[in-house]
């Protein structure tokens, strides 16, 4: 569904497929999230929160994975805290991705007065200095929207993405993430064409919590347990002779306010082994994430690879199907 330009570079394109009747109800809900951009967010952002929350109790899969994972890494924290923190991620899902939404049919303008850049002379200098960039952001519910707002002034922008399973939404998604500009590589496309873009000037968006697998990960610390963690981004900043800088956003739907939390670069990533990168990659998230834990995308099968003769935590059966037991020993 989506055509290739330079074969660098993945454009969404129109189906005549997507007028079929069977697709209507997709787009009801591309409506659905248009109108809501559309109202005031102290208007929508309590409606926005309370659909949010009776999604989560609904969504029984997602929520078991959101639990699981919880469970592992804030084992601290009692059952009613964790469950709280999803209950607040539910909400803050539909209230962020209705902002993206918002910046994609308003524009920038519009939504600049509620953005609050933490840290923004640290990307203003390495802009005047012309160095090249990768973000390293973790999947907090918001991730889009920095990328946009950093395109909508004219930085080029480039970031890898996986294919919804939806044509419709993976379309429109995709579309609303290229309105001001920027390139798209599909991660099945592999690295190249991504440092290609990073070497040609673009700042890059990379995503450090999917789980590749044992293979090319290293096991290490990840909030209370571990986590198999590539540590890509190290020989990424070497080829692509890029600084690493970790930037993360954060929306309050008490204030309506998006803030986009910018950290120092990472350049002691240049002398480091892959276990050390990936540690202090996972450091970084864990700076962000614990303080706003219910920013984060929980659902994702985040601890899916474990060490030999560990049993996966989502093919646990006495964990949260009958919820008789939290023991992740």
């Amino acid at each position: 569904m989506e055509t290739k330009k330079n074969n660098n570079e993945y454009i969404p394109r129109f189906e005549s497929e997507f007028r079929h009747p069977r697709n209507w109800g997709a787009w009801l809900g591309v409506l659905a999230f248009a109108g809501m951009a559309l109202i005031p967010p102290a208007v929508r952002d309590p409606l926005l929160g309370r659909l949010g929350r009776l999604a989560g109790k609904l969504g029984k899969n997602a929520r078991r994975r959101a639990q699981i994972n919880l469970l592992y890494c804030f084992p601290q924290k009692s059952e009613a805290e964790r469950e709280a923190i999803i209950d607040e991620m539910f909400a803050t899902a539909p209230q962020a991705m209705v902002l993206m939404a918002e910046l994609a049919i308003r524009g920038p303008q519009k939504i600049l007065p509620r953005i609050e850049w933490q840290g923004k002379e640290i990307i203003d200098e390495m802009h005047n200095n012309n160095e090249k960039v990768i973000f390293l952001v973790p999947h907090g519910w918001a991730v889009d929207i920095p990328a946009m707002l950093m395109a909508s002034q004219g930085q080029k922008m480039a970031a890898m993405f996986h294919n919804q399973g939806n044509k419709v939404y993976d379309y429109v998604w995709n579309s609303v993430r290229r309105r001001f500009g920027g390139r798209l590589h599909a991660r099945n496309d592999g690295i190249k064409p991504f440092i290609q873009s990073i070497r040609q000037g673009y700042w890059g968006y990379y995503l450090p919590d999917q789980d590749h697998g044992a293979e090319h990960s290293e096991f290490v610390d990840f909030f209370a347990t571990y986590k198999a963690t590539l540590p890509a981004i190290g020989r990424l900043m070497k080829v692509c002779r890029a600084r690493v800088v970790p930037l993360f956003p954060v929306y309050d739907a008490r204030t309506h306010r998006l803030q986009i939390l910018v950290r120092p670069p990472m350049d002691d990533l240049l002398t480091a082994d892959d276990n050390t990168i990936a540690q202090r990659m996972n450091e970084e998230v864990e700076v962000f994430v614990g303080p706003h834990p219910e920013q984060y995308t929980w659902i994702l099968k985040l601890l899916k690879t474990r060490k030999e003769g560990e049993i996966q935590p989502y093919k646990r059966d006495d964990l949260y199907r009958k919820m008789t037991s939290p023991d992740i020993g």
